[in-house]
């Protein structure tokens, strides 16, 4: 009997318990936990994170009223009310490089367990939420892991242990952590134009010896990036991805690509830019920054980003769908108004071919 589906089985985004990349830290004073998140954080400055405790007050009147304050340097606090909640969570630290979790409150998808003598109790009552521990940090040099951390992990030898004062070790293995999170790219050409000036379908005009949207497709393949073509129509082909965003042009692509797989990063290219070769699509991809919501070409005497020659991370997807919500479906919008790492190129690498006069031009400058 084939059981029934009651909604569309989407692909989901891979999460941890709170955050995509989390990881908790436990088996100390809470001061102890905050005071080694901070520190690691100075020297992690170029990642986006976050830390998530539990208030120690007691007796605290629930606020009416949540309370934005902006400072001049860019600071924000803001004061609210709110229980609890991974699905909350998730979308809270969707922008989140990575998610430090005070272990001793709340259990993360992996644990940095710290070994202090005093504390031997409360690692015997969380053992259970520790399945995954990526490293110890001794508080005295003479400690070991406690006896019920080596019955329950046989190997408990051959995971890494620092000094709670190896603070640069630390961050370096940290930060090695952090590394190994980043989102695989994949590629995604943009065919789906209505192509009204040029008079016929802009992605099969041969500026290179084949149809540009088979060009543009093997220039993404050969750095290695799974590469499909955006459709606006369903041909049930797997190198396509046809628009499920409908009406929204690139902007509905982008967005369609994404629900196929929330867990890459996409590399937006059209095919109605004939002077994209090899060497901006490397430069591209080399400047890529996954601390940034995406990253961007831009011409240098353009004043905005060009959004179809972009690496949109898997952090876009929700801003994206957030301006969508505004009634705004312009994917340059949203670059401008995010945290975005600029490219500037000469403005001659990024000319729009949109009329059959322009593309004969091109044709001859390129052959």
């Amino acid at each position: 009997m084939v059981k029934h589906q009651k909604h569309t089985n989407l692909t989901r985004k891979k999460n941890g318990n709170f955050a995509a990349s989390e990881i908790s830290i436990l088996g100390a004073k809470c001061s102890i936990i905050s005071d080694l998140v901070d520190q690691f954080s100075k020297s992690l400055s170029n990642y986006n994170l976050a830390y998530f405790d539990a208030s120690h007050a007691k007796n605290v009147e629930k606020n009416v009223l949540t309370d934005f304050t902006f400072h001049h340097d860019g600071n924000l606090s803001i004061t609210t009310s709110s229980l609890v909640n991974e699905y909350v969570q998730r979308i809270q630290f969707t922008q989140f490089d990575f998610v430090f979790i005070n272990g001793n409150h709340y259990p993360g998808e992996k644990q940095i367990v710290l070994l202090d003598p005093e504390k031997e109790a409360s690692i015997n009552k969380r053992i259970d939420q520790i399945s995954e521990i990526q490293f110890f940090v001794r508080l005295t040099n003479d400690i070991e892991p406690f006896q019920s951390l080596q019955e329950k992990f046989s190997n408990w030898r051959e995971i890494p242990c620092y000094h709670i004062n190896d603070i640069k070790i630390i961050t370096k293995h940290i930060s090695k952590l952090i590394s190994e999170t980043v989102p695989k790219s994949k590629g995604l050409v943009l065919t789906g134009g209505k192509s009204i000036r040029m008079g016929t379908d802009k992605s099969e005009l041969n500026y290179h010896g084949k149809p540009q949207k088979e060009f543009i497709k093997k220039l993404l393949e050969q750095e290695g990036l799974k590469t499909y073509y955006s459709v606006q129509t369903n041909n049930n082909k797997e190198e396509e991805i046809h628009d499920v965003f409908l009406n929204l042009g690139p902007f509905g692509g982008i967005c369609s690509a994404f629900q196929k797989d929330p867990n890459s990063a996409w590399m937006v290219l059209a095919t109605d830019l004939p002077f994209v070769d090899e060497n901006l699509v490397k430069l591209l991809l080399e400047k890529r920054n996954p601390a940034k919501v995406a990253t961007a070409i831009k011409g240098k005497g353009k004043q905005f980003p060009e959004p179809l020659i972009t690496i949109y991370e898997p952090k876009s997807y929700p801003v994206l769908l957030q301006y969508l919500a505004q009634g705004y479906s312009c994917p340059r919008k949203m670059l401008i108004n995010s945290e975005v790492e600029i490219i500037e190129v000469d403005d001659s690498l990024i000319r729009n071919i949109n009329t059959p006069e322009e593309y004969t031009e091109a044709k001859k400058e390129l052959n």
